[in-house]
């Protein structure tokens, strides 16, 4: 036997690992998350989940971290002459989508003070993959791109949550939805023609 190679660990597989913590809690939501439902999901008790994370804080932002991670942010397309407004309304469309897959993610991504430095890492080569295709300034790029993320992050969190919320009067969440994402849709756009003049950039400018 190579003495090199190392005989795999026998016994039962760990229970408790990050994946798996992140994983129950995007089942469960990041607004439903607790330690006996998280540790529930597992098969473990709760005590044993302490061990791994020491408060429900640190549990919620370790799930909205994951979250994040798993984001496949919406990128220039290679082939596609794509004008750069375009691109930015495609963006704007993701981020919506975004905040009403994974309610109470918003906090979490818009307080650039709390991210981790893999976040930022992330937000930055976006940043930077915008800035190449379009032949544009990396400020520039941060800047449209951070402005849309964070209004385009608050605004759909505001809609989506509003529309969960119990009314008097009986609506349809599907229908209430549809004419508040209208509303944001012609919002973001507006917002987006707006930063576009500010920085003085061609709506219509391609890869």
């Amino acid at each position: 036997m190579d003495p090199e190679k190392k005989a795999a660990p026998r016994g039962r597989p760990r229970l408790i690992t990050q994946e798996r913590i992140a994983d129950a809690g995007i089942e469960i939501g990041l607004p439903h998350i607790t330690f006996v439902g998280v540790a529930s999901a597992l098969g473990v008790t709760h005590m044993a989940l302490y061990k791994h994370v020491p408060s429900l804080a640190e549990l919620k932002h370790m799930v909205a971290e994951e979250i994040f991670r798993r984001w496949e942010f919406s990128l220039p397309k290679v082939g596609v002459h794509e004008g750069l407004q375009d691109y930015l309304l495609r963006f704007s469309d993701s981020v919506r989508e975004f905040a009403k897959t994974y309610p109470g993610v918003t906090p979490y991504v818009i307080r650039r003070l709390v991210a981790t430095p893999a976040m930022l890492q992330k937000i930055d080569a976006h940043q930077q993959e915008v800035a190449q295709a379009y032949r544009i300034d990396k400020d520039q790029s941060r800047q449209l791109l951070a402005t849309i993320a964070f209004h385009g992050l608050a605004a759909a969190d505001s809609v989506y949550s509003a529309a969960r919320q119990e009314t008097v009067v009986q609506t349809s969440f599907e229908a209430e939805t549809a004419e508040m994402e209208g509303d944001l849709a012609q919002g973001m756009h507006a917002l987006i023609a707006g930063a576009l003049l500010q920085l003085r950039l061609d709506p219509a400018l391609k890869p």
